[in-house]
């Protein structure tokens, strides 16, 4: 579970508050349609989540906790659900120029298991073949992030004994063998100790096309050598350019594996977005 929603269902079980949920979009704004943020009455919780800051996120707190101060006046029964359109121009501070419908929802602790569902973030399954030093960054790099990894090798005894709530380590040997059984959809990245195993696992990738995203870690001159065996297996130049090879962002060239975390990481969210056909925020 997200940090950020845990600390709101843990501070909905003493006070209620106020959801605010980004309901529609239109043109240039902060946030996209399903963003919220808890709003509760006391200044020790205040407000969990975002829809974007600024003036936007003000008003909206402000009219958050004027519905939860009429709630606590009346108790016995909570303020009705209502729907606010704001334009961000000048009167906002905001000029992006585009509008949001915000959804006001007063909440409490009787609803948190329907939230606890409603507002978790759909995950990409993300396949990591590879448990050395950038895998091990990489995984840390998306702990916060909407990924369910799946991380693989063929040694025992390379994954960390702690691992994030999100991933889940598997031995495979041989290590190709883990790609028959990923969802459709699914990322894969492809770091492991040995280049033979990496080239039987983009293989193996290539033999299925519902894959969304196929990142090999290596140099050009790797590629350009792989590039040769595939087709000697019998795949076409369209196959091979399923595959991003060197991965992460041109221009960061560090060798230091947290910066490269950051680098394919960023890529791929880029990726996910791009096929999701998410707009770029203001």
């Amino acid at each position: 579970m997200p940090a950020e929603l845990e600390t709101f269902l843990l501070h909905l079980v003493h006070a209620p508050a106020v959801l605010v949920t980004v309901e529609q979009t239109r043109g240039s704004v902060p946030r996209e349609a399903g963003a919220w943020m808890a709003v509760f009455a006391d200044a020790t919780r205040g407000e969990v989540g975002t829809i974007g800051g600024g003036h936007l996120e003000w008003k909206a707190t402000h009219h958050a906790r004027e519905a939860l101060a009429r709630w606590a006046a009346q108790p016995d029964g909570a303020p009705q659900a209502w729907l606010e359109r704001v334009t961000l121009g000048p009167s906002l501070g905001q000029c992006c120029g585009g509008s949001l419908m915000l959804r006001f929802e007063p909440v409490d602790a009787s609803q948190g298991d329907e939230l606890s569902i409603r507002l978790r973030p759909a995950h990409t399954p993300l396949a990591l073949f590879g448990g050395g030093h950038v895998g091990r960054a990489i995984v840390q790099a998306l702990q916060p992030l909407p990924f369910d990894v799946t991380w693989i090798d063929s040694r025992d005894g390379v994954f960390p004994e702690h691992l994030p709530a999100q991933v889940n380590a598997e031995h495979s040997d041989p290590v190709q063998a883990a790609v028959r059984d990923l969802p459709s959809g699914a990322c894969v990245l492809i770091m492991s100790f040995s280049h033979a195993e990496d080239l039987d696992v983009v293989a193996a990738c290539l033999q299925r096309h519902d894959l969304a995203f196929i990142g090999l870690i290596g140099s050009q001159t790797k590629w350009a050598t792989f590039g040769h065996r595939l087709i000697e297996r019998g795949f076409t130049a369209v196959d091979l350019g399923r595959v991003t090879c060197p991965i992460g962002l041109p221009g960061i060239e560090s060798k230091v594996p947290a910066v490269i975390a950051a680098s394919v990481v960023a890529q791929l969210l880029l990726a996910v977005s791009a096929k999701a056909g998410i707009p770029k925020t203001a």
